[in-house]
């Protein structure tokens, strides 16, 4: 499984960092077929998990201030490289920051636009807190089931999606999770819905992460 999470300056540490790191503990362990049916990659590993941006760039500064390398592009959807789970954080929306948050990059349109692009290619595509609002603004959520930080709950509601209160919400290719933490038990059900009970466990145990199994599928 090849997981790409696209950066923004301003996205919310936690929303990608949580996700990331749950993944690149998880694709090292199914390799090792914790489950019995691990498959490697050339790097020993079961996929690849990824820091993306639109624009070529060393780094983005997240909206705590922390630098965070990144490690290419996002390619375009129909790319050999095109990643199987896209994800995307929020960060900064109901702040209405113009200049490094999810808003600002709603307002700009690039961001959206490549959602929307990947989306119609059938790329499964996962938000993280306000990551839901960049996925209405490129009219992903339309008339899906979505969930998205409490703050911008209404606005999800209005720009046309099924609000649905659950800290997860599986809509099949359309996955999102409501605030912050709750990035982690979203990578967790991918995980163990990719890999396994086995593997899912390991790595919550790993991190020291009670997992929340509110997931509205």
């Amino acid at each position: 499984m090849n997981v790409d999470i696209l950066l923004y300056d301003g996205f919310d540490e936690l929303d990608g960092i949580g996700p990331y790191e749950v993944f690149d503990y998880a694709l090292g362990y199914a390799a090792e077929g914790s489950d019995g049916d691990g498959e490697a990659d050339d790097d020993g590993r079961a996929g690849r998990v990824r820091y993306v941006t639109l624009d070529e760039r060393e780094a983005v500064t997240a909206s705590h201030g922390t630098r965070v390398g990144v490690d290419g592009t996002l390619p375009d959807p129909d790319a050999d490289a095109s990643p199987d789970l896209l994800v995307v954080p929020g960060g900064g929306w109901s702040a209405r920051d113009e200049d490094a948050s999810a808003w600002a990059e709603a307002r700009k349109g690039d961001v959206p636009r490549a959602l929307a692009a990947h989306h119609a290619a059938g790329t499964r595509i996962a938000s993280v807190c306000t990551g839901s609002m960049l996925l209405a603004e490129a009219g992903v959520t339309d008339g899906r089931r979505a969930v998205t930080h409490a703050s911008a709950i209404e606005e999800l509601r209005e720009s046309g999606a099924e609000v649905v209160d659950a800290r997860v919400v599986d809509d099949g290719d359309l996955l999102s999770a409501g605030g912050v933490t709750s990035g982690i038990d979203l990578a967790l059900y991918v995980v163990e819905r990719e890999f396994g009970a086995g593997v899912a466990d390991r790595v919550a145990t790993v991190v020291e992460y009670e997992r929340r199994y509110e997931v509205a599928a």
